[in-house]
């Protein structure tokens, strides 16, 4: 867990935009195949949350999650509090997106190909979405209550826009990395006038053990894919 203090000043949007706030994050001591050979450092959701006074309400917003190669695309979104996220099916094969995990359930039930159902999500917290067909499918979705956040690329860059200046928390949020190592690396931020450059981050996957998941009802999955019907479904 590095923290490398390089703080400079940005080229901001002006204080009546907000200003930048940019930085870079990496993974270490990760057993994924993308980390450890390409150093694919995507997926890490950072915010911001002010320290003395209430996040801005903002305009809900449509978001879109793909369901595509049965995998969801992107994998981790980050949206604002009270935002809709589309799921559109674009296989040829039928999905059922859901979580039934913290942040808020939900069941869209089973749909078909080309087709798309939508979920607004009024709670804020990370939401871990599946598919009821496919065990391998499975993303994130952060729903935070502040409209000041980032998703990094697989550069591990990142940059969150129109921040006024002032005092703020960073949070993040990794999946694969422990609750108490994310919490060791939040930090209380002042953003100035022209923007912000934060040190880089280094993320610990240490801990991390892979589990599977049950279906929606809480069967397990059956040993191969099905492609037609629920499993664990009731019967007609």
């Amino acid at each position: 867990m590095i923290w490398r203090w390089l703080i400079c000043s940005s080229v901001g949007l002006g204080v009546a935009f907000g200003a930048l706030v940019t930085g870079e994050v990496e993974l270490t001591n990760s057993k994924n195949l993308a980390v450890r050979k390409h150093k694919d450092y995507a997926g890490v959701v950072l915010w911001l949350e002010p320290v003395d006074r209430p996040a801005p309400t903002l305009p809900p917003k449509h978001v879109e999650m793909q369901q595509r190669d049965k995998m969801f695309q992107p994998h981790v979104l980050a949206i604002s509090l009270g935002s809709t996220v589309d799921l559109p099916n674009l296989d040829l094969i039928f999905h059922n997106a859901f979580s039934n995990f913290s942040g808020q359930p939900f069941d869209v039930g089973l749909y078909a190909p080309r087709t798309s159902r939508s979920v607004t999500f009024k709670h804020a917290g990370i939401v871990r979405v599946f598919c009821n067909i496919h065990a391998t499918m499975s993303a994130i979705i952060a729903v935070l209550n502040t409209p000041w956040y980032a998703v990094t690329e697989s550069s591990g860059k990142y940059t969150i826009a129109g921040v006024p200046p002032g005092d703020y928390h960073l949070h993040m949020f990794h999946e694969r990395s422990m609750p108490e190592n994310l919490k060791f690396l939040e930090r209380r931020i002042t953003v100035p006038d022209g923007g912000l450059g934060l040190p880089l981050i280094s993320i610990s996957e240490t801990g991390f053990i892979p589990a599977s998941h049950l279906n929606k009802y809480g069967s397990d999955y059956p040993p191969t894919g099905n492609d037609g019907a629920y499993p664990g479904a009731p019967r007609k």
